[in-house]
């Protein structure tokens, strides 16, 4: 049996915001109007089946949703669905376990706002920010406006909706709070070169990585744009992404065709150094750009909400904050825009909803895949699995954070973790130790572990002094 099969929306009103639109993939069903593209992907025109029911990903732009559109998320996951609410590593959201009423739940979603104008330019809506972009106290510019303009040709713009629905662009102001460890297909970061504002940029990477060349802050959009479409006049049908292409297509090649399109010529950039703060900034209060202001931040336990945490957050952001919630890629969120005499209350009422808002608590440096209770390819209950490894760590004060993975993919983290658990049968793992230099989850140091013994090998690890 498949992993993943596209649903149908049936049923819908003539005159409803989805009037027209099927997600069915079959050949047997013909499209009313428009039909979202065969994938085993999740999407919001899209529902995926998985053991525990279908599967609908709503993607944030930068992350971020309204109150209200948090508080409609949560009534259509009470309402249609199990009550089950995910967190994603790309600072979106997925409600599980949708029974019939697909239609329903996804009408529900487009009427609250959530989604693209289109069908087909949903699933191309990949765009990372910082969850602090425009607040960061270190950021060099309010990088949104260049994402709304980007944003808005993806959805727009026909052509780019042949890209991969895993295609990604990251944008990087320079902001503490940034995830840099995810690849992306295209990435942009903000630098001053000779004291004048700059996007370097690069491929297949992130902003860590040294960039091919660098454009004027205003050229952002146009230099998106002539990526993508010489990155689908050059790749095959099979190269989907960029690092595909760029096996076999030198990026010095793909720069020289890229500078021929644009309007401003790329400049070098030497000695390239993106900032990197290693502190826990996603979880806690911390300072905005803005005197007197500060976010909280904090995280899902293994990246599951419920209704309740998803509204009372919403709730949390009307009373203190300004009515946005932002998700993070740490598979969390942050209210933004509180007063600093507010925030130890919001992490109180945070808290007590099931939220995990301090590095100290070791399930807050734990994440899992769905694990094998709702899907088949997993080998282990990693979700279970991770509550009672986190319990051990708590006990130890061990201070690691690991990631379970039910399988190979790698689905619930899109980076190397310091530790890695890869599931072999139900409750063991063979053990990986992130090490530089190392492909897939770095090296293995141990197999077929139960989550007992992990618990204490990482714990005689943490006391070692070497």
């Amino acid at each position: 049996m498949p992993r993943c099969k596209a649903g149908i929306i049936r049923g819908l009103r003539p005159g409803s915001a989805l009037h027209g639109f099927t997600l069915n993939t079959s050949p047997s069903v013909p499209p009313l109007v428009e039909t979202a593209r065969p994938s085993a992907c999740p999407g919001l025109f899209r529902v995926v089946q998985a053991l525990d029911g279908g599967i609908c990903r709503i993607k944030l732009p930068g992350g971020s949703i309204s109150s209200a559109q948090a508080r409609a998320v949560a009534e259509a996951a009470q309402q249609f669905a199990g009550g089950v609410i995910e967190a994603t590593n790309r600072a979106n959201l997925q409600i599980r376990g949708i029974g019939e009423a697909h239609a329903a739940l996804v009408e529900r979603l487009v009427g609250a706002g959530l989604g693209s104008s289109t069908v087909s330019g949903d699933d191309v809506r990949n765009l990372m920010l910082s969850p602090c972009a425009g607040l960061d106290r270190h950021r060099l510019v309010d990088i949104r406006p260049l994402a709304e303009d980007i944003l808005a040709s993806l959805q727009s713009h026909q052509r780019f909706h042949q890209l991969s629905a895993k295609f990604a662009v990251q944008l990087d102001a320079g902001e503490a709070l940034a995830m840099l460890e995810h690849h992306h297909d295209v990435w942009l970061s903000a630098t001053e070169v000779e004291g004048r504002m700059m996007l370097a940029f690069g491929l297949a990477g992130s902003p860590v990585d040294p960039p091919l060349a660098a454009v004027p802050l205003a050229v952002g959009h146009e230099l998106v744009f002539k990526i993508l479409e010489l990155f689908l006049d050059l790749a095959r049908n099979d190269q989907a992404r960029m690092r595909h292409l760029l096996a076999e297509y030198p990026a010095a090649d793909f720069l020289a065709q890229l500078t021929q399109r644009l309007s401003v010529a790329p400049v070098p950039v030497s000695d390239w150094c993106r900032r990197v703060d290693t502190q826990p900034l996603h979880l806690g209060v911390h300072p905005q750009c803005t005197r007197g202001r500060v976010y909280v931040g904090t995280v899902a336990p293994l990246g599951r909400l419920d209704p309740l945490m998803l509204s009372g957050a919403a709730s949390l952001a009307d009373e203190y904050g300004d009515g946005t919630l932002r998700f993070t890629p740490w598979q969390g969120l942050l209210l933004p825009n509180l007063r600093e005499r507010d925030a130890p209350h919001v992490i109180e009422r945070l808290q007590q909803l099931g939220w995990l808002c301090s590095p100290t608590q070791a399930l807050a440096r734990v994440i899992a895949c769905t694990g094998s209770a709702g899907c088949e390819k997993s080998r282990a209950d990693t979700k279970h699995d991770g509550l009672q490894l986190a319990a051990l760590l708590q006990q130890q004060d061990t201070e690691l954070s690991v990631h379970l993975s039910g399988c190979p993919r790698s689905c619930a983290a899109a980076h190397i973790a310091p530790v890695t658990l890869l599931a072999v049968s139900p409750g063991h793992y063979d053990l990986y130790f992130r090490e530089a230099g190392q492909p897939g989850f770095g090296a293995l140091h141990a197999r077929n572990l139960t989550i007992e013994a992990v618990g204490a090998l990482l714990d005689a690890r943490s006391r070692s002094p070497f």
